[in-house]
């Protein structure tokens, strides 16, 4: 593996009965590990690649316990390898039974990852049946420029507990996201001049508010190319939300922005 590019795999799968071929749909990249769909597979160094996909096929035993495989391969436009995760066996339990759940899958990218198109393989194998499912990805690298990577809902303000960015009103999420590509100004002592936004805009695109929320950075340690930051979220009302994040490098004189769908609905009554 090339030192450019680090890549961190993990599967969360929710088997489903009977055996047979694995069937991996609905294959797509997602804003987070529990995130809406994103429609851009187009991702700035530093950027993790979220998957999210359905499984058909994995044998439940009778006690609920499901064994299976999963290995995963990142190879550039050219047929070469740049990290590969060997087929490992996991155990999993799945208590709900059913025929068809959720599988998950990330790869995060370095920050000094070189631009170009890249695809992710990902192989699955029951371990009863010895049914197989497999998926090729492909996704594209940028040139290191300003822009918001890493953009989630997490339940806790440390980003430790990713959350769903559907929620219910009555909830809160925190918007968690970074910074990346930004300049540093050598007449303070090399220290970085952001602003970071956030504008709620309703389903017709108006603001919620009249101003957004404004946070500022200026200062942040030389061995830290990112600048991580969050925003609170109550979910106070039912709709569906854009979160548009901005970040302005004031010494670039650069805006970029990145856009979070949220959806809030309504408590049972």
């Amino acid at each position: 593996m090339l030192p450019t590019l680090t890549l961190a795999a993990a599967l969360a799968l929710a088997p489903s009965q009977g055996a047979g071929k694995l069937d991996l749909t609905n294959l797509r990249i997602t804003h987070g590990l529990q995130g809406a769909t994103r429609t851009s597979a187009k991702f700035l160094p530093g950027d993790p690649v979220f998957l999210a996909f359905d499984i058909d096929g994995i044998t439940i035993g009778p006690d609920g316990k499901v064994v299976y495989t999963m290995g995963l391969e990142v190879t550039d436009k050219a047929g070469k390898s740049w990290h590969k995760v060997d087929p490992t066996e996991r155990v999993e339990f799945a208590p709900l039974g059913g025929k068809t759940m959720p599988g998950r899958a990330f790869v995060t990218l370095g920050v000094d990852a070189p631009p170009g198109e890249y695809t992710v393989k990902l192989t699955t194998v029951d371990g009863v049946s010895k049914a197989a499912g497999e998926f090729a990805y492909k996704f594209e690298v940028l040139k290191t420029d300003l822009g918001i990577i890493a953009a989630y809902c997490s339940q806790d303000p440390e980003g430790k507990q990713p959350a769903h960015t559907t929620g219910f009103v009555g909830g809160m999420v925190w918007v968690q996201f970074a910074a990346t590509g930004f300049k540093r100004s050598e007449a303070k002592k090399n220290q970085p001049d952001l602003k970071f936004e956030m504008t709620t805009l309703d389903e017709t695109g108006k603001p919620t508010l009249a101003k957004p929320l404004v946070d500022e950075v200026t200062a942040l340690e030389d061995k830290f190319p990112i600048c991580p930051e969050r925003f609170s979220l109550p979910l106070t009302r039912p709709g569906k939300f854009t979160v548009k994040l901005t970040v302005t490098d004031r010494v670039a004189n650069k805006t970029a922005t990145y856009d979070l769908p949220v959806t809030v609905l309504p408590t049972d009554k």
